[in-house]
């Protein structure tokens, strides 16, 4: 036989430096809402006027385990086994779990745009009613779409600096293929915007790097990630040609830097980016962050070094530098 306790509420009193306190902590098994326990706080104010002051109630948020043992607890006084019942109870209380953490992610992402509205957007407010006619940034960006690698947080580009896309990879599709997002961005910015710079990024432990080095073959033709990153094939090929005998995150490491110049290479296929590159109105950069080292490695492409070179054995670069 089960015996359950009778008494349901507990008092502990602590005593304050000017008044006794007393906590009841109450557990109701035939309440429908168990995620949460009741926390009632009596404060006795001695001499107080307001008597309405007496009681403060609030709430304490009871662990995930502690509130599933209670269940348990009143499952099992009820003569009822958990099973099914307590799995559909555990989901409940995941949920809420998720729900209250998920508020508070974008609590602090209003306190963030809050911040942003009154430390920048009022202190330069003029040039922020010009971006709202406008805009007419210095250059396109290609990046990762990895959240460790933000162009804007590692490079400081404020709005209106920098037009950008990212991608899987960092890569750049071939002008003769079919549409893309990234080719929309080249010929807005290009032919629209007239971006003065275009700079291709890429980063340490890429993971779309990491899936292309890791293909067999064509890798499975109904992932999107492998049909994807199959536009780097010739960085992968390159890599395997003169690093097959390192290690596999040597060989990805390698193949990071060979996709970017890869990338550089392709931009000049593009008609009108070659046509500008070459009047010298438009230069093609190179970018490498290794963020576990946070060093950030920039290059050239040296058009006209690079023109004497047959089609498709690589690029000629010039300023290199690391920061």
């Amino acid at each position: 036989m089960l015996f359950v306790p009778c008494c349901r509420i507990f008092e502990i009193p602590i005593m304050a430096s000017s008044s006794p306190t007393h906590f009841s902590l109450s557990l109701d098994p035939s309440s429908s809402s168990t995620s949460l326990l009741n926390l009632q706080t009596q404060r006795t104010i001695l001499g107080s006027k307001d008597k309405s002051k007496d009681f403060e109630k609030t709430q304490l948020r009871i662990p995930v385990s502690f509130r599933k043992k209670a269940v348990n607890l009143q499952m099992m006084a009820s003569g009822k086994s958990p099973g099914l019942t307590q799995e559909a109870n555990d989901r409940t209380y995941e949920a809420t779990i998720d729900r209250e953490d998920n508020a508070g992610v974008f609590d602090d992402m209003k306190q963030r745009f809050l911040a942003f509205k009154k430390l920048k957007y009022m202190d330069n407010l003029e040039h922020f009613k010009k971006l709202a006619d406008a805009q007419a940034p210095k250059f396109l960006v290609i990046a990762c779409a990895d959240s460790r690698v933000c162009p804007s947080a590692v490079l400081g580009f404020q709005p209106g600096e920098a037009f950008t896309v990212r991608n899987i990879a960092n890569l750049v599709p071939s002008y003769e293929s079919g549409p893309t997002e990234t080719k929309a961005a080249l010929e807005f910015s290009v032919n629209t915007l007239n971006v003065e710079n275009i700079l291709v990024i890429g980063h340490s432990r890429c993971g779309g790097i990491q899936a292309l080095m890791g293909m067999q073959g064509e890798g499975d033709s109904r992932s999107f990630i492998h049909n994807w990153v199959i536009v780097g094939k010739k960085a992968k090929e390159s890599t395997k040609a003169v690093a097959s005998n390192l290690h596999f995150d040597h060989q990805c490491q390698h193949c990071e830097k060979a996709s970017i110049n890869h990338s550089l290479e392709r931009l000049l296929g593009y008609p009108w980016i070659e046509e500008k590159v070459r009047k010298g109105s438009l230069s093609l950069h190179g970018g490498y962050y290794d963020f576990v080292n946070c060093t950030f490695e920039k290059w050239t492409v040296d058009y006209g070094e690079s023109r004497g070179k047959k089609e498709g054995s690589g690029i000629a670069v010039k300023n290199r530098s690391v920061w």
